[in-house]
């Protein structure tokens, strides 16, 4: 059996010149504290990968080795995480007046959501560089994703999170073994309390682009929106937007891609979708700003994009200006509503976050920002089913004693 093996060479700074060794624990760059990135020896690899050595291989996300940062094998952990389905959305479309719509689903993964794709590669890591006790800041699902990954491969974890975050991600991080504590406020609250931990208890942070090796997870979704669409990459993405590490990720995949010489130039329009209490990208590229300023009392329903000010807020404006996208809020009534309508006309139940993007189409569409006959992708970064307390049940009868439903 052939071994692939890693073409990690170093760790780079997002914002400035600084390389750092890849094979030492690593959190952020020691000239600015900015965010790290994995790099690869990507000019050595394209003398001999091509797409078509992707293609018989096993569909979770570790297909892409290669370009992984995992040295050994024996250090890849999975739960089957990766190669989700993309399908298109008919209906809504043509209401909408679109003639190419898809949506990836990425609430098929474990735990329901993608951050089980940056847990996979940061967790996988960590075990490698030798970490035994992990901690993070979460608004929910990372922390589900982590703890359960975590547990696969037998390290420690601290989770710290608000404590009005839905109850199923806190039973999902108990289930599974990590060390759960609440904070009353914010992520960034959490994200405060976890780095001082970590200091004073030597724990290995895994804050959102506070070690580089999550994106590198996330980044495959890219990967796979290349193989699905033929190499020829989509006029326009979606993305629900708190953290951004996902963005980032597809910028990433396809720069990668690029340098490999899988792809042209032409990237999709990025564009950032948040909730109108958490909006701070959007305020960003509205006033043609450099870096985001931290929302006071962020809220939404939508708990994934209630992060208050994103760590590599930089790079992630940099990101979405270099693909000529642009970033868009909306209300939390347009996405329930959207959420509800997009489920009873296409039968996928995506979490508020991703209904967050059906509710932004029309208003992208009325703007001339999306025109009709572009290829579109929404990802879906979740599945509902985690916050079904959000959605009342309706067209409900309740059988008379016989049992018999009867029709009025």
């Amino acid at each position: 059996m052939q071994v692939i093996k890693s073409y990690l060479s170093h760790l780079e700074c997002a914002e400035c010149d600084c390389s750092v060794d890849a094979d030492t624990r690593a959190n952020l760059c020691p000239e600015c504290n900015s965010s790290l990135l994995a790099r690869y020896d990507l000019s050595q690899l394209g003398n001999y990968l091509q797409p078509s050595d992707w293609k018989d291989r096993s569909p979770d996300l570790w297909r892409y080795a290669e370009i992984l940062p995992i040295r050994d094998p024996m250090n890849r952990i999975t739960l089957g995480e990766g190669g989700t389905s993309i399908y298109e959305i008919p209906t809504y479309a043509d209401q909408i007046g679109l003639h190419h719509l898809w949506i990836k689903d990425e609430g098929l993964n474990p735990t329901g959501t993608f951050k089980a794709r940056g847990a996979a590669v940061g967790v996988a890591r960590a075990l490698e560089l030798g970490e035994k006790t992990l901690a993070m800041p979460t608004a929910g699902n990372a922390g589900s994703a982590w703890a359960a990954y975590c547990a696969r491969a037998g390290l420690e974890l601290h989770v710290v999170m608000p404590d009005d975050t839905p109850v199923v991600n806190m039973r999902e991080v108990s289930a599974c073994g990590a060390k759960l504590h609440l904070v009353d406020g914010l992520i960034s609250d959490a994200g405060t309390i976890v780095g001082a931990a970590c200091s004073e208890f030597g724990w290995y942070e895994v804050s959102t682009l506070k070690e580089p090796y999550r994106v590198e997870g996330k980044k495959t979704m890219g990967f796979e929106i290349a193989e699905q669409f033929d190499w020829q990459l989509p006029d326009v993405i979606l993305y629900p937007t708190g953290g951004g590490v996902g963005m980032i990720g597809l910028w990433k995949a396809f720069d990668e891609l690029e340098q490999l010489g899988w792809i042209n130039g032409h990237r999709p329009k990025l564009i950032a979708v948040q909730a109108k209490g958490c909006a701070p990208v959007v305020s960003s590229i509205e006033l043609g700003v450099e870096g985001c300023e931290a929302i006071i009392d962020a809220s939404t329903v939508s708990s994934g994009l209630r992060v208050p000010k994103p760590f590599a807020d930089r790079l992630l404006l940099r990101i979405i200006r270099s693909t000529e996208g642009n970033a868009i809020a909306v209300s939390d009534e347009d996405t329930i509503e959207m959420t509800k309508l997009v489920a009873s006309t296409e039968g996928v139940f995506v979490a508020p976050e991703a209904g967050a993007m059906f509710a932004a189409l029309p208003k992208l569409m009325s703007d001339r920002q999306i025109s009709p006959d572009d290829k579109v992708v929404l990802l879906s970064t979740g599945n509902a089913l985690k916050y079904t307390d959000l959605f009342k049940t309706s067209n409900l009868s309740i059988l008379d004693k016989d049992g018999r439903i009867r029709i009025d």
